[in-house]
């Protein structure tokens, strides 16, 4: 049986990628040409905030001071949780020495990066769980020197909410500061702050072009577009939490796509009546969101069985992936592109995306087919080095010449031979590649 749309997108979550170029590439040659005074300029025109763009510790403190202690508690929580994950994922990276023949000695370091930039958006909703995954996994790393950096809400400034919780997970400087001129300040080390070695974070077009013109002249997670979700869902699942799960991704934005995949074509039909229900009992600027991302880009499709389920889950390497099915070992030992995975019903997405540890900067719009989401290894250099002594190499020095020599790489050759002469005069080697 061939997979049937019961539902299919209209459009596909892709920006006007030449005018979006065209605009950021612009706003970064002025800034890096007029420096400071130019991105206080477009902080004005973007953010129209003229206010304090470092905040200092009177002002941290302050903002502290608005944050109800309930909520506190509730990113102190989280915080632990994604500081803990991170914990073992640095545990997981390890140095070690290698003796790999006798007399040649290789190893492997593991070293973080020296400065970090880490962009927080504030836009439509303030991301206060964005400033504790891109921070604390920084801090965790070991990065020497971090920098969180958000649009400011008006003439008031970063969210208190999201001052806070960069301070709690770490970060050395907050920047009251949006979009590309955020990125670019944080790149080009602007305002006192150290040039970023990467800069990490989700972010709109603008922000996501920014990362993309600037790769190669630092480091970056990756380019992500609009967030994404697909959800897994056999016979057994509950039709009323896949039409909520659906729905809560589908607020994100008015390009963010939403797939259900399912075996069970009663499931899928009343999961399709009753999403749009859902919408409408949705917030204003929510349900403009959801309603659009369902409309134009939200796909159901139906298989023939999990086999044909998960090749299709495979394919569309979502950014979330969700699944609610029975053998949930399965599910996890045969999947194999996805951004993160929530297995069964007693986890979601937006258990992820708060609170529950594992990072919510994913790969978008296909990416998980190569690489996964920001860690602390996305703050680390993994390096390595070698030493030898003159007998252990030897060997290595006679393969070389000749492998140099047969590439027509003579310099390398004979960077080769002036040691081996060197610690064996006596010794006549045929280094020729005839021979």
């Amino acid at each position: 049986m061939a997979r049937v749309y019961l539902k299919q997108a209209e459009k596909t979550a892709k920006t006007d990628s030449a005018a979006v170029h065209d605009t950021v590439l612009g706003i970064l040659n002025d800034i890096e040409e007029g420096g400071e005074a130019a991105a206080q300029s477009y902080a004005q025109k973007f953010d129209r905030y003229d206010g304090p763009l470092l905040l200092d510790a009177a002002m941290i403190a302050a903002a502290v001071e608005k944050v109800p202690q309930k909520l506190k508690d509730d990113i102190a929580f989280a915080h632990e949780n994604i500081r803990k994950f991170a914990e073992a994922q640095k545990a997981s990276m390890q140095d070690f020495e290698l003796e790999v023949r006798p007399g040649l000695i290789e190893g492997q370091r593991t070293i973080p990066v020296r400065a970090a930039g880490c962009y927080v958006p504030g836009g439509r909703y303030s991301h206060i769980a964005s400033a504790m995954m891109t921070v604390t996994t920084a801090k965790v790393a070991g990065v020497q020197n971090i920098t969180a950096c958000s649009p400011p809400q008006g003439a008031d400034g970063v969210s208190p909410a999201i001052i806070y919780a960069a301070h709690l997970c770490g970060a050395d400087q907050i920047l009251s500061m949006g979009g590309v001129q955020g990125v670019a300040s944080m790149t080009f080390g602007l305002f006192g702050l150290p040039k970023a070695d990467i800069i990490v974070g989700p972010g709109n077009q603008f922000v996501a072009e920014a990362k993309r013109i600037l790769f190669g002249r630092v480091g970056i997670d990756m380019i992500a577009g609009p967030t994404d979700s697909l959800i897994l869902a056999d016979g057994s699942a509950d039709a009323e939490i896949v039409a909520v799960d659906l729905v809560s991704q589908a607020e994100h934005g008015y390009n963010s796509p939403v797939w259900l995949v399912t075996d069970d074509r009663a499931l899928a039909e009343t999961v399709m009546a009753r999403v749009p229900e859902l919408i409408a009992d949705l917030p204003e600027l929510n349900r403009e969101n959801a309603t659009a991302a369902w409309r134009d880009y939200a796909e159901v499709i139906v298989c023939a069985d999990r086999e044909e389920m998960a090749a299709t889950s495979d394919d569309y390497a979502p950014e979330h992936l969700t699944v609610q099915a029975a053998d949930l070992e399965w599910w996890l030992d045969r999947l194999q592109c996805y951004g993160s995975l929530f297995l069964g019903e007693e986890t979601t997405v937006s258990y992820g995306d708060k609170a529950s540890g594992t990072n919510h900067v994913l790969p978008t719009s296909g990416a998980a087919r190569y690489t996964g989401g920001l860690s602390v290894h996305k703050y680390m250099k993994i390096v390595t080095w070698q030493r030898a002594t003159r007998d252990g190499a030897k060997r290595v020095a006679e393969a070389t010449a000749r492998i140099s020599r047969l590439e027509g790489m003579e310099g390398h050759a004979r960077a080769a031979d002036v040691r081996l002469h060197k610690y064996y005069p006596t010794e006549n080697f045929d280094l020729s590649v005839e021979g």
